[in-house]
């Protein structure tokens, strides 16, 4: 399930991509299936094995042939090792919600993206991430949790601050919202109760059928109530981020 629309976020063979906090790697392996040259890095190692194990599994079936590359690696989004305008494109998908220190990692981001460069940033859109918040402590407060809320305002003026430039965004996965406020009313770790499970095959469902009623009530939803909002942005040609 992509969060960013590849439709919108232009990936072209050869290109070097960083996918910065992969998690489970999705927007990397799609990322490689274009032909990319990859680098998936997460600052949780135990992520890290799963992700190298779909790379070669992609090679071996042929889904993604020179010049793509990919490498997984351990990184902290606030202290990257990369040097200065190392990719083409950066995806920050669902983790600056979790970075104490979300200003060192956007500058972070515009430091290692090359001039004339593209972002694409996910966050929890604002509505439903306050829902989530006031039905349940637990769904924020753990370690490695969701230190903050963004607005699209704050979000596109820490963009701006750190020398990218918003260039149009969307909201996205609307049919999720409703499944986080059920766990959170229940119990956001008890995946057991049956509203749940039920919601759950509900999501998987619509995730491997693609029924059009599910696609037209989503996109009716995404503006109103998605869970995620895309933020598209780019480096200026000869802008220097601050170090």
């Amino acid at each position: 399930m992509l969060t960013v629309d590849f439709a919108k976020f232009t990936i072209n063979a050869g290109d070097r991509v960083l996918d910065l906090g992969c998690g489970a790697g999705r927007h990397a392996f799609e990322a490689y299936r274009r032909g990319a040259r990859v680098v998936a890095a997460d600052l949780d190692p135990t992520e890290l094995p799963p992700v190298g194990a779909m790379f070669a599994a992609m090679r071996a079936a042929g889904e993604a042939a020179p010049p793509a590359g990919a490498a997984a690696l351990s990184a902290d989004a606030t202290d990257l090792p990369f040097p200065d305008g190392a990719f083409d494109a950066v995806i920050a998908a669902e983790i600056l919600e979790h970075v104490p220190n979300d200003t060192a990692a956007l500058a972070e981001i515009a430091r290692v993206l090359r001039p004339g460069g593209t972002l694409a940033v996910t966050v929890p859109a604002w509505l439903p991430e306050r829902i989530c918040w006031a039905l349940s402590s637990e769904y924020h407060e753990v370690p490695g949790g969701h230190v903050r809320i963004f607005t699209r305002a704050e979000l596109t003026a820490k963009l701006t601050a750190a020398g990218l430039t918003p260039a149009g965004g969307h909201h996205a996965h609307g049919l999720h919202s409703a499944y986080w406020w059920l766990k959170c009313a229940v119990g956001v770790h008890d995946d057991a109760h049956p509203a749940v499970r039920a919601y759950h095959r509900l999501l998987v469902w619509d995730i491997m059928r693609k029924p059009a009623l599910t696609r037209w009530s989503e996109a009716a939803l995404n503006p109103l109530i998605g869970k995620s909002l895309v933020i598209y942005a780019t480096k200026a040609a000869g802008n220097e981020a601050a170090r």
